[in-house]
């Protein structure tokens, strides 16, 4: 694969998690990150979220959760989203606090809010390199289902991105052709490192 792939979404642990695991899967050089200020997982009622910040292991919310209640976490997909979250990398990142990881050449969001957050973030950081990334939003409602096709799709599209010569000349078929044959609309930037 030439390209080093982020997937973003709000807390690293549904959206973006799914797409990263499968392009791990697939050989792609995969990071994944949230946007939020905390992790925030469902809880016993809208009100009660799970609230955890960035950097606790998935281990660790699996079981804390599993102490609260299993069956709840069991039947609403939580427990077996953070075991397969705990076997794809450690613990939830923040996008905002990934310098050191270094360039991405390629970002997906999966919410519009998240997309300009990177968008800013990028707007805001030291530009040394002036290497471009490309940024696209593909908006995926927050649930288990819809993240998988959400992955799925995802995938479809880097395998497009990584069979062309270079994105920048083609991102603008790229994304009419995912846009007709998908019936999905795509919103993508670029910005620079």
């Amino acid at each position: 694969m030439k390209y080093r792939y982020a997937m973003v979404c709000s807390s690293n642990q549904n959206r973006s998690m799914e797409a990263h695991s499968i392009l791990k899967s697939k050989g792609f050089n995969v990071s994944s990150y949230g946007t939020g200020a905390h992790v925030k997982l469902p809880g016993p009622s809208l009100r009660e979220p799970n609230v955890y910040d960035f950097g606790t292991p998935y281990k660790h919310m699996f079981d804390d959760l599993r102490r609260k209640d299993p069956e709840l976490y069991k039947r609403n997909g939580i427990l077996p989203m953070l075991k397969r979250n705990a076997a794809v990398k450690t613990a939830p990142q923040r996008w905002q606090d990934n310098a050191a990881d270094g360039f991405f050449d390629v970002v997906f969001t999966f919410e519009e809010k998240v997309f300009d957050m990177v968008i800013e973030d990028l707007n805001t950081r030291d530009h040394v390199l002036m290497k471009t990334v490309l940024i696209v939003n593909l908006e995926v409602k927050d649930n288990h289902e819809e993240a998988a096709i959400g992955a799925r799709l995802t995938f479809d599209l880097c395998q497009e991105i990584e069979r062309a010569e270079s994105w920048e000349d083609t991102i603008d078929d790229i994304v009419i052709a995912f846009e007709k044959h998908q019936r999905r609309k795509l919103l993508y930037s670029i910005s620079f490192y």
